[in-house]
């Protein structure tokens, strides 16, 4: 059977499920991106003969050469992503990021890292600032947040498996051969998205482009009812981009939602950057201290896919601040004298204050803009919360670098977590004025 626009339709809810494992596997290798050089680090650190001599401070500069990329390629994606759509954006970022990963295996220099880190970053970014608002559009109602802590579990997923591959491979095919991995979608994800990942529905009506929507729909069996029209509904009304981000009733929102990832960032990368090499330092050998940030992404990866469905039925803001709050309070624990067993259980509570409160972030941004800003309300969300990024690596290499004592190190990251807690209780409730595009099976179930 096909539609009168020609194509099959595909099986219900077959659509959603590519979409949303399609994009969360390509936020897996994000997440593998995030702790791969934190797995590599505490290697450069000791051997010379690999990038030649590094410092913590210089450890803490490669650190962050990957998220100034990130925050350039969020930025840039958020206008360009509302322009010319989601699909093309998120197709090329799959494959620069890759070459990028492929080009940071084969550096001899630290220099040559370091701009090859930064070129990885530009794809990866771009990826993350257009993944959100392609979920978040295709998300049934009332599961918004849950779909996009799926999607972007991705992330503590992919960290996850950095931690273990460095566990298990590193001392066989070294921090080379760990980037070589990061190369992978190039030849696994890309092709497969190629074919596979629609175009938003939602975007290309909100251009006007109403019967390529129609097609989009028929072919991969989305709701055609959706009224979404330029001229018919208040939620495309206003400036796109992000002349509508920083326009009336967005602007106090959007400096606090930017400020919010920006500190949720700063904890994740100090922490994926140098726990491993604090752990050394504390006394645990090279496994065991790498056994510590698998645990850091294993409980963001499972306490983020819990409270975002607490985040569904009570709304984000109280559920991210909680996080926050959580966070805080785990990492002042990690100065106490624990048991081992102990200790990893409270790492894996660190994991969900940090990383699993940015997985929720990602979901609060995306959802509380209109369509023709979310992309770039989420990008701003990506790139300017990349400035906490960028910091995170080089103030722990400063931190580090200067001495101080672990107890120190950990109560001044704390105190960031309380920031967090501050500036999510300082959001306004948004707006919502729009209707989701959702698969025809999802709305009869």
């Amino acid at each position: 059977m096909t539609t009168r626009h020609g194509a099959r339709p595909a099986r219900p809810g077959r659509a959603l499920a590519w979409i949303v494992g399609l994009a969360m596997t390509g936020l897996v290798f994000d997440g593998y991106d995030l702790v791969v050089y934190g797995t590599v680090v505490s290697t450069f650190l000791r051997d010379p003969s690999q990038l030649g001599p590094v410092t913590p401070a210089i450890a803490g500069a490669l650190g962050s050469y990957a998220l100034v990329g990130v925050l350039v390629g969020a930025l840039l994606a958020g206008s360009v992503g509302d322009l010319i759509g989601r699909r093309k954006v998120m197709l090329a970022s799959y494959a620069w990021f890759s070459l990028g990963m492929a080009a940071c295996a084969l550096a001899e220099s630290a220099s040559l890292f370091g701009w090859m880190r930064f070129a990885t970053g530009l794809g990866i970014g771009a990826l993350l600032a257009t993944t959100a608002a392609l979920i978040s559009e295709y998300a049934p109602p009332g599961r918004k947040n849950l779909y996009n802590a799926l999607t972007y579990s991705g992330i503590p997923l992919g960290s996850v498996l950095a931690a273990a591959l460095a566990i298990a491979l590193l001392e066989h095919i070294g921090w080379r051969g760990m980037f070589w991995i990061g190369a992978l979608p190039m030849v696994t994800l890309l092709p497969l998205a190629f074919f596979k990942m629609p175009e938003s529905v939602l975007w290309l009506k909100s251009r006007g482009r109403h019967e390529e929507a129609a097609r989009v729909a028929a072919k991969f069996g989305l709701d055609p009812a959706v009224p979404v029209a330029p001229t018919a509904t208040p939620a495309v009304a206003g400036k796109p981009g992000y002349a509508g981000l920083f326009g009336a009733g967005y602007r106090v929102p959007t400096l606090l939602l930017g400020g919010m990832s920006a500190m949720g960032l700063l904890l994740v990368y100090s922490l994926n950057t140098w726990l491993p090499e604090l752990m050394l330092r504390a006394g645990f050998n090279a496994r065991g201290s790498l056994s510590f940030l698998l645990v850091l992404n294993g409980g963001s990866l499972f306490g983020g896919l819990l409270a975002s469905r607490v985040a569904d039925r009570f709304g984000p803001k109280p559920v991210v601040a909680a996080s926050f709050t959580l966070g805080a309070l785990a990492i002042v624990t990690l100065t106490l004298h624990l048991p081992l067993a102990v200790l990893l259980a409270v790492v894996a509570l660190v994991g969900l204050g940090t990383s699993g409160t940015q997985t929720l972030i990602y979901g609060f941004v995306a959802n509380y803009y209109r369509t023709n800003v979310r992309a770039a309300g989420v990008a701003w969300c990506a790139g300017f919360g990349r400035l906490g990024g960028v910091a995170g690596p080089m103030l722990g290499g400063l931190l580090v670098g200067g001495g101080l004592a672990l107890d120190a190190v950990f109560q001044i990251l704390a105190g960031l977590a309380v920031l967090g807690v501050c500036l999510t209780l300082l959001v306004p409730v948004a707006r919502r004025t729009e209707p989701p595009q959702v698969p025809a099976a999802s709305r009869v179930a």
